[in-house]
């Protein structure tokens, strides 16, 4: 039986999880959820996450939410190649610790400028806000810029490209309603290269969010 995926179109977390499912081959159902109709809110899907959000898996019976521990689950479920974390020892230490500074730090970051610029009406921005949201994504997206020294985050394409990539996007997505905003203006030139080759990826073309189309 094919695992069930439940995903909503925007959800860099959700987002993260497909392309690892894509990444390693694994045959799944997909469940597209509306934010909009409230699909997160209804008693059969608060069954499977009481946290009404997304991402959740089901496999088997075995509901999972959170994405950092679904793509950790199915790394330990599907051990095959193409794997999300390296067998080596401390290059998947480096790649756990990049997800967790993802996810501790830089989705903070974007979380704020969400608040300031897709869930604050354009006749209420604040400038200051904006200013502030930016100021802390171009510091972590520094820190990044220092960090990679290849074509992918940590070595080979793994959990960690899976997790910041989506994360990155939206920051991008999101800098483009804003005029004056250039995604230029917030990452350097070795973190724009890894953007675009994220892009690029087949799983990224297939697993790009519907409503971004």
């Amino acid at each position: 039986m094919a695992l069930t995926f439940y995903y909503a179109s925007g959800s860099p977390f959700a987002w993260r999880v497909w392309l690892a499912l894509e990444h390693k081959g694994i045959p799944y159902e997909l469940k597209i959820m509306s934010f909009d109709a409230g699909d997160l809110q209804k008693p059969e899907y608060l069954a499977l996450n009481p946290r009404h959000r997304v991402p959740v898996i089901v496999d088997d019976g075995f509901a999972l939410y959170e994405s950092a521990a679904i793509v950790e689950y199915l790394e330990d479920r599907w051990p095959r190649e193409p794997r999300l974390f390296s067998t080596d020892l401390r290059q998947r230490a480096l790649q756990r610790r990049m997800v967790r500074e993802a996810d501790a730090y830089f989705a903070e970051a974007m979380t704020h400028l969400a608040q300031a610029l897709l869930f604050t009406p354009k006749e209420r921005w604040s400038e200051d806000q904006i200013s502030g949201a930016c100021a802390e994504i171009q510091k972590e997206l520094s820190l990044w810029e220092g960090a990679i020294t290849g074509d992918y985050l940590a070595g080979a394409l793994s959990a960690a490209d899976f997790t910041l990539y989506p994360q990155v996007a939206l920051v991008v997505r999101m800098a483009g309603r804003k005029p004056g905003l250039a995604p230029a203006d917030l990452i350097g030139p070795r973190m724009t290269a890894w953007q675009r080759r994220m892009e690029a990826l087949p799983i990224t073309q297939k697993t790009w969010p519907p409503h971004w189309k």
